[in-house]
């Protein structure tokens, strides 16, 4: 696992996760965890990665301002298995690592990595959606949507604070893509990921929040947008 950012790490910093669990957290008199940032937004026990048969598992411990891997927020105590090139974020981008399998294979760029894609900074601003623009208004700040994340945000906004099962998702946001053997849209749940990743990276982290429901789909928590 490598440290991207987070004090009083170096970014690049390498860590071997060779113990079967591995805790991540803050600093303090009392509690030293394994991976230690200094951080006072980073819970004391913020997250485990343990080893579980060949896989990686992430926990998040309860922190108080959450983890998230490639932009989708954990769920509280529930598992999330790592792959390959995710990117974990504590306390709101606070800290953030980059995970690995293999050490081998990461000749990774990090001054391309420290280097964060242009986004809208929506904390505590107004947003606004233009529907039959296709249109997302964030202060003033306007920003086409593409077809697909048009419809997965106007979706998520249809059923509000409540769960929508990743069925619903592939037959409405992927409605044009063949049917697979379940008879739904043949669309891998990487793929729903990497697109709830990209909508939280272009409308910034707080304009949608949708919350992952490992194995079931998301919710879009808050309240109608205009």
């Amino acid at each position: 696992m490598y440290i991207i950012r987070g004090e009083p790490y170096r970014p690049g910093t390498c860590i071997n996760l060779s113990e079967p669990d591995t805790e991540v957290g803050r600093a303090s008199k009392d509690n030293s965890p394994d991976v230690a940032f200094s951080n006072i937004f980073i819970s004391r026990k913020h997250l485990q990665i343990r080893r579980e048969g060949e896989k990686a598992v992430l926990y998040d411990l309860g922190s108080r301002h959450g983890s998230e891997v490639n932009g989708v927020r954990v769920i509280p105590y529930a598992p999330y298995v790592l792959e390959t090139n995710d990117r974990i974020e504590l306390a709101r981008g606070t800290a953030v690592l980059h995970f690995s399998y293999t050490t081998g294979e990461q000749t990774l760029e990090f001054d391309a990595l420290r280097t964060e894609p242009e986004r809208v900074e929506s904390e505590a601003g107004h947003v606004t959606i233009l529907w039959e623009k296709r249109e997302c208004h964030i202060d003033g700040h306007k920003i086409p949507m593409s077809e697909k994340e048009f419809l997965l945000i106007q979706l998520l906004h249809q059923h509000i604070n409540r769960l929508v099962t990743m069925a619903e998702i592939k037959s409405v946001v992927w409605h044009d893509r063949a049917l697979g053997n379940d008879g739904l849209p043949d669309v891998t749940a990487d793929e729903i990921s990497a697109l709830i990743y990209r909508i939280r990276k272009k409308y910034g982290k707080d304009a949608f929040r949708i919350t992952a429901v490992r194995g079931n789909g998301y919710i879009l928590e808050g309240d109608s947008y205009t």
